[in-house]
């Protein structure tokens, strides 16, 4: 499907009945071949974790019932779901009557699996129960208030250097923005980039990350640019990026990439 077809920055009906065909899935190819990866293979694990805070359902005695979702998509599904469909899609669910809680959870899996090309992961949680949210993870440190020298507005993959013997660091960022690539509303982000190798020049880091500030991208394309540029310029031995973004109608996108299997998300994060 184009880009164009997508309800994203168009008027939409909000449906009333479950439908799963408002699912709009975007191919992964186009912006990997931009950042020079055609070959079907990528230099990395990860996953776009998702949270979605606006779920809800009829009961057989229809009475509603209200829950919030985890979603995990693999970064090697060959598309990504458009978020505005997606929360048309979960919208759908609102005055549709599932048997439990059980039920709607398998019916988002196949739904979702279907139309991104992948298994997909879902963990239904109810917002009753505590979710704690944190300003910044143990152990990263804040680069924002680095001296900068040359500060711009524009993607400058140029800025990154690294050099000096092998380190280990975790790094964080809460001055990541990109702007949507059809909407062009603004994306808010904390970036968190953890690595071995020689040392990354914090400066350049800060002023390559504000650099995406007039960047036209898609969340998880933004994430997987981060990581080949860090990759190439900076040649880590060991690297994780992640981006959690704020919320947006609902829910709230977190793409990771590593060159480690096992890495994940991390914590909710206070803006979120």
């Amino acid at each position: 499907m184009a880009l164009h077809d997508a309800p994203l920055g168009k008027a939409s009906e909000y449906p009333e009945r479950y439908d799963p065909g408002l699912l709009f899935p975007v191919a992964r190819d186009e912006n990997r071949r931009r950042i020079g990866l055609s070959d079907g293979r990528w230099p990395w694990f990860g996953e776009d974790v998702w949270q979605a805070w606006e779920l809800s359902w009829l009961r057989p005695n229809g009475v509603p019932q209200v829950a919030w979702a985890e979603i995990h998509f693999p970064a090697a599904s060959p598309a990504i779901i458009e978020s505005k469909s997606l929360k048309l899609y979960l919208n759908s669910f609102n005055q549709s009557v599932f048997s439990s809680a059980q039920q709607v959870e398998d019916t988002i899996v196949r739904d979702l699996s279907s139309a991104c090309g992948a298994a997909v992961h879902v963990t239904m949680n109810s917002v009753d129960s505590s979710a704690e949210a944190v300003g910044r993870p143990d152990g990263y440190e804040l680069i924002d208030d680095e001296p900068v020298t040359e500060i711009g507005y524009e993607y400058r993959p140029d800025a990154l250097t690294a050099g000096g013997p092998e380190v280990t660091e975790r790094l964080c960022s809460h001055l990541l923005k990109s702007n949507c690539p059809v909407t062009g509303q603004p994306d808010w982000a904390t970036v968190l980039i953890s690595y071995t190798g020689p040392k990354i020049d914090r400066s350049g880091l800060l002023e390559y990350i504000v650099g995406f500030r007039q960047k036209q991208d898609f969340h998880e394309h933004c994430v997987e640019t981060l990581f080949t540029d860090l990759m190439a310029r900076c040649q880590p031995a060991r690297l994780t990026v992640c981006a959690r973004y704020t919320r947006r109608g609902g829910l709230d996108i977190n793409p990771w990439r590593s060159t480690e299997p096992e890495q994940g998300a991390g914590p909710r994060l206070i803006r979120q």
